[in-house]
């Protein structure tokens, strides 16, 4: 494929706007159709960055036949029924994480896409983050081998807001969502299946319906550990740090910045083409559509962590 990807996003929240602004950094893209919930809203995000088509209904942008691709950013409930409607469309599709809030979901979501031809993508964005990529780069080389990760995700959203102090639609989870970043990423820089997953949780929120604490632990076939701290009440640093420790080094991961054991900065700016780890995973979409191969974080590669998932949340509702 050689001429112009055009592709429709789905979600111009605070993830849609991330994509809109790395999608500016890659040649041979345009984004042609931008929808969302509130038209007027945006149209006004369609206005700023020069996209022609603007609506609702994520059935317009299917029905485009100049739409190659679709990115979805759109509530976590909804993302495996859209990625099948993309794919039924036969548009190529990349998912923001999670592909689905349930195993059967997500199955169904890989079977759909073996038999439809088409690129279906999921952002397990820690896969692309210039940190990690580093530090992946060097258990490939032999390097460097995990003993353990000890991982922390904290935000502070005791009433149901997203990542621009918005109010959100949709009530987010940190199992399905949150947990995947993690489960996904240990197993993929391990290089080994996780064989043992455990979970624990803490009261349900009266209102939001949801465990707003929890702790996961992750074991490998090959034998390194994860830890995995969640929080929805941590007032103090947010997102997710990952520390690894290893047979030669420790490195201490916070989103595309890199630190030694003692904090002493490792440069990761010549890892990757750009800095940014949500353009750097646009980036693979759009390169594996061009070259018809599967992507760095398949739907198929990824199956595995949903996998887990749904083990931990067996164990979560007994």
């Amino acid at each position: 494929m050689t001429q112009t990807i055009k592709v429709a996003l789905a979600g111009a929240g605070a993830f849609g706007i991330k994509h809109l602004d790395g999608i500016r950094n890659i040649d041979g893209v345009e984004v042609v159709s931008l929808i969302s919930r509130n038209l007027e809203k945006t149209r006004e995000i369609a206005d700023k960055y020069g996209i022609a088509h603007a609506g609702t209904d994520l059935n317009e942008s299917l029905a485009m036949p100049e739409v190659d691709a679709v990115i979805l950013c759109t509530p976590t409930q909804m993302h495996a029924s859209q990625a099948m409607d993309c794919l039924r469309a036969g548009k190529h599709v990349q998912v923001e994480i999670p592909m689905a809030d349930s195993l059967t979901d997500a199955q169904a979501l890989v079977d759909l896409a073996a038999k439809s031809g088409k690129i279906a993508m999921c952002g397990h964005t820690r896969r692309f983050n210039p940190s990690h990529q580093y530090v992946h780069q060097r258990i490939a080389a032999g390097e460097f081998n995990i003993q353990q990760m000890d991982v922390q995700t904290y935000f502070f959203r005791r009433t149901n807001m997203n990542a621009l102090g918005q109010p959100r639609s949709w009530t987010d989870h940190l199992l399905w969502h949150h947990a995947a970043h993690t489960v996904d990423l240990f197993a993929y820089q391990a290089g080994s299946p996780i064989v043992q997953a455990n979970a624990i949780q803490g009261p349900i929120h009266p209102d939001l319906g949801i465990a707003m604490d929890m702790s996961i632990q992750l074991k490998a076939a090959n034998g390194a550990l994860c830890t995995l701290s969640l929080s929805f009440n941590n007032d103090g640093p947010l997102g997710t740090f990952f520390r690894y420790i290893g047979d030669t080094a420790t490195y201490i991961a916070r989103y595309d910045d890199l630190v030694n054991g003692k904090e002493e900065p490792i440069d990761v700016s010549k890892v990757a083409v750009s800095m940014n780890g949500i353009e750097l995973q646009d980036r693979e979409f759009f390169a594996a559509i061009r070259e018809g191969r599967e992507p760095n974080s398949s739907v198929a590669q990824v199956l595995p962590c949903y996998q887990v998932l749904d083990q931990l949340e067996q164990q979560l509702k007994k």
